[in-house]
């Protein structure tokens, strides 16, 4: 190894690094959000049964969906969701909800204020921001737009 040159080492180096498995983590991260949305539409189907209306059936099945994904997060569950599902498990609202515990768990050392309260949202932070941000921004259009 210490005689190689640049191209030798380059061709050793390639050899040497893990090849992904595209199509299973292609076909994981679809089972594993296909689950979830699963699960969100068996809530859904739940609260439609027990006689909440359109607008309530929606926000109820998300503050579940938030609550489980958070539950999940907090019992240490969802990261293995997570290595498991991949980008699956990070498309659906659960994902939401851990990308806000995660970084709160994480900084509670620094206590309620510095740590949970301040941290909380670096991951999820900046997705809120664009989203608000981007929904004026259509709203705003959608009003110009209109016809009569």
């Amino acid at each position: 190894m210490e005689n190689m040159n640049k191209k030798e080492y380059q061709k050793y180096a390639e050899q040497q690094v893990p090849k992904p498995t595209y199509l299973k983590n292609s076909l994981m991260a679809f089972v594993i959000g296909g689950l979830i949305c699963l699960l969100g539409q068996i809530i859904r189907n739940w609260l439609v049964k027990n006689g909440l209306d359109e607008k309530a059936v929606g926000g109820g099945t998300a503050i579940i969906l938030v609550f489980i994904g958070a539950l999940l997060t907090g019992l240490g569950v969802y990261d293995k969701i997570g290595k498991i599902g991949g980008a699956g498990s990070l498309v659906p609202i659960t994902g939401f909800s851990n990308a806000i515990v995660s970084p709160a768990m994480e900084f509670k050392t620094e206590g309620l204020i510095f740590g949970v309260a301040a941290k909380m949202f670096v991951i999820a932070g900046p997705v809120l921001v664009y989203g608000v941000g981007s929904s004026v921004i259509v709203g705003i259009l959608h009003l110009l737009l209109k016809k009569g």
